[in-house]
């Protein structure tokens, strides 16, 4: 795998989705934020894991695809539709 400085690891995209989820958390626990802050936060949340899993798919999907057999090539079809259809 090849990573450019400019570029955010998988490992690192994860550690921001975790520490955003942390802070909903947080926000949640309190009766004082206003919903509409909670409401952005979960949309960039949303908007991370989107971008994880394109930056997985990126990454990881020729390795994927060459090691599976064809068996299984109908179930990475399958897999990609849906990602796609969401």
């Amino acid at each position: 795998m090849i990573y450019y400085s400019y570029m955010k690891t998988i490992e690192q995209r994860i550690n921001i989705i975790v520490g955003q989820l942390e802070g909903i958390k947080k926000m949640s626990k309190k009766k004082t934020n206003d919903c509409f802050s909670l409401i952005n936060q979960l949309k960039a949340v949303r908007s991370a894991v989107s971008s994880l899993m394109e930056a997985v798919l990126k990454e990881e999907f020729k390795d994927c695809f060459s090691k599976n057999k064809k068996n299984k090539i109908a179930d990475l079809e399958k897999i990609l539709a849906e990602i796609v259809k969401k």
